[in-house]
C-alpha cells in the first residue's frame, strides 16, 4: 500500500493525533508554530495589570530588598545580605530586571513573566520529542496556560517561577537529546546547566536534579552493556558514555549552582560580613540548612500535601482596596484540571507501564518525587505553591491521556475538557490577574469551596 503524502489531505483532526489512521501512515509535524501561538496569547493575558498592585505583592516584601541588595553592590555600595535562605540566582534576576525596567512594579515582576513564558514554551517542546503526540503537546501548552499556576507565578516577583522554567528547559533537552542522539552531547551539556540553574533558583528543584542522570543510568544498564562506564552503544543516547553522561548531568549542575552564588561573595558589610565570603560556599550551606529548618509559627495559609492534591487549600496573595478598587489574586489550582489529572495519573501509569511509554511514565515519576519529597521535607510549614512542581506533571500526565481517549474516538471528550479548562480560567481570571472587584462582586463569587476562604 503506497504511503501518502504528508502534505496533502490531512485535516486538522488527523493531523494532531500520532494514532489515528492518518498517523499510522505519517510521521507526525512538529507542532512548533502553534506552541509558539500558545506562548504569544499566554504572554499577553500575563502581561495584563503586571504592574497592580503598585505596591510589594505577598512573598515580594522578601524578595525585593534582596534584589536591591545587589543593585547596591553592583552600584559600588555597600549592602546587607538578606533572605539567606534560598539560593540567589533567582534574586539575581529580579535584581537584573530593575537594573532594566527600573525599582517600579514593572521592574519586579518583568524577569518572572519572561521566565513564566518560557516554562510553557519548554514543556510543550518537552512534551513533544517525549512523545511526538502533537495533540498532547499543544493540549499540554493549553492546560498549562489555564491551569492557574503558572500565570500567578509569572506576574509576581517570587522564585518559583525561574525553577520551574529552568525544569522545563532540561525537561526539553534531555528528551530532545534522547530523540535525537546525534545531537546528544550539546544537549545533554545545556540539560546540566538547567539543572544547576533549577537548585541555584530555589531548593525545591533538588528532589528532581537527580532523576535525569538515574535514568539515564538505569536505561543504559538495561541496555546490557558489557563495558557499563565507558561504552557509547545503546539507550539512551549512543554516542555518549556514562562516564560522559555523568560529566553533563552530575558534574555540570553542581558547578553551575556554585557559579550562580557568585554575587553573594561581595554581599555584607563590615559589621555584617557575608559568611559566604568568609567561610566558603560548603561551610554557608549549614546556615541555609538551620534557615529552612527553623521551626516557624504556625500559619492561616498553611497546608499540607493531600490538601495540594485535592485542590481544597489555596492561598489569597492579595485581596485588598488597593491602586483605586478592591482586588484579589487567589493561588488554586484550576478545579477542573486539578482533579482530572489525578485519576490521569493512574491512567498514564498502567498504560505507560503496560506499552512501556517514556513520556507517560515520565509524567508519573516526576509527580510522584516532586510531590513525595514534602512528604519528608523537614520543612515544618508548607504552603499550596509547593504544589507548583507536581502540577505541571499531572497537567502532562492529562494531556497525555486526553490524547488516548481521542485516539480512542472519544475527541468531544478531550476537546471538552480543554474547552472546560479555558472557560473556568476566563471565569477566576478577576481573582488571578488583580482585575477591580465592582460591587456587589466580591471574593465570595469564586469561593466554590468554604475551605478557599
Amino acid at each position: 500500500m503506497a504511503h501518502e503524502n504528508p502534505h496533502e489531505n490531512l485535516d486538522l483532526e488527523a493531523e494532531l493525533s500520532p494514532g489515528g489512521a492518518s498517523a499510522s501512515r505519517v510521521h507526525p509535524n512538529d507542532p512548533w508554530v502553534w506552541s509558539l501561538a500558545i506562548c504569544a496569547v499566554f504572554a499577553a493575558l500575563a502581561s495584563i495589570r503586571l504592574a497592580i498592585p503598585s505596591t510589594p505583592l505577598f512573598d515580594e516584601v522578601h524578595y525585593l530588598p534582596a534584589a536591591r541588595d545587589m543593585l547596591d553592590v553592583w552600584n559600588g555600595d555597600e549592602a546587607i545580605y538578606r533572605n539567606k535562605e534560598h539560593p540567589l540566582l533567582g534574586k539575581t534576576l529580579i535584581a537584573i530586571g530593575m537594573a532594566l525596567f527600573g525599582d517600579n512594579p514593572l521592574g519586579w515582576r518583568i524577569m518572572s513573566l519572561i521566565a513564566g513564558i518560557v516554562t510553557v514554551g519548554a514543556s510543550m517542546r518537552a512534551m513533544w520529542h517525549a512523545s511526538e503526540d502533537r495533540f498532547a503537546t499543544l493540549a499540554f501548552g493549553v492546560l498549562l496556560a489555564t491551569g492557574f499556576h503558572i500565570f500567578i507565578h509569572a506576574r509576581i516577583a517570587m522564585l518559583d517561577t525561574f525553577m520551574l522554567s529552568a525544569i522545563a528547559i532540561a525537561a526539553w533537552q534531555f528528551a530532545a537529546a534522547i530523540r535525537k542522539p546525534e545531537q546528544g552531547r550539546w544537549r545533554l551539556a545545556f540539560t546540566g546547566v538547567a539543572i544547576g540553574a533549577a537548585i541555584g533558583a530555589k531548593w525545591n528543584a533538588m528532589p528532581l536534579a537527580p532523576v535525569f542522570g538515574l535514568s539515564f543510568f538505569i536505561l543504559r544498564l538495561s541496555a546490557g552493556r558489557r563495558r557499563l562506564l565507558l561504552s557509547r552503544r545503546g539507550a539512551p543516547v549512543p554516542g555518549i558514555s556514562l562516564a560522559e553522561a555523568f560529566l553533563w548531568l552530575g558534574v555540570m549542575p553542581l558547578a553551575i549552582y556554585a557559579l550562580s552564588f557568585a554575587p553573594g561573595y561581595w554581599l555584607g558589610t563590615q559589621n555584617d560580613p557575608s559568611l559566604l565570603a568568609q567561610d566558603g560556599i560548603i561551610a554557608f550551606h549549614s546556615e541555609i540548612l538551620s534557615l529552612q529548618r527553623q521551626v516557624l509559627d504556625a500559619h492561616p495559609y498553611q497546608s499540607s500535601w493531600d490538601q495540594w492534591a485535592l485542590n481544597t487549600r489555596g492561598i489569597w496573595y492579595l485581596y485588598e482596596e488597593i491602586d483605586g478598587a478592591q482586588r484579589g489574586v487567589l493561588l488554586i489550582g484550576n478545579p477542573v484540571t486539578m482533579l482530572l489529572g489525578l485519576p490521569a495519573l493512574l491512567w498514564c501509569l498502567g498504560v505507560g507501564i503496560q506499552r512501556r511509554n517514556p513520556a507517560m511514565l515520565a509524567a508519573v515519576v516526576g509527580y510522584a518525587v516532586s510531590l513525595g519529597f514534602w512528604l519528608i521535607a523537614p520543612k515544618p510549614v508548607q504552603f499550596y505553591y509547593h504544589y507548583t512542581i507536581p502540577s505541571v506533571f499531572l497537567l502532562g500526565a492529562l494531556a497525555l491521556t486526553l490524547s488516548h481517549v481521542r485516539q480512542a474516538g472519544w475527541s468531544k471528550v478531550s476537546f471538552g475538557v480543554m474547552a472546560a479548562s479555558i472557560a473556568v480560567f476566563a471565569w477566576f481570571f478577576p481573582i488571578l490577574s488583580a482585575a477591580p472587584l465592582e460591587p456587589p462582586v466580591t471574593f465570595k463569587d469564586w469561593m466554590w469551596l468554604d475551605s478557599w476562604v
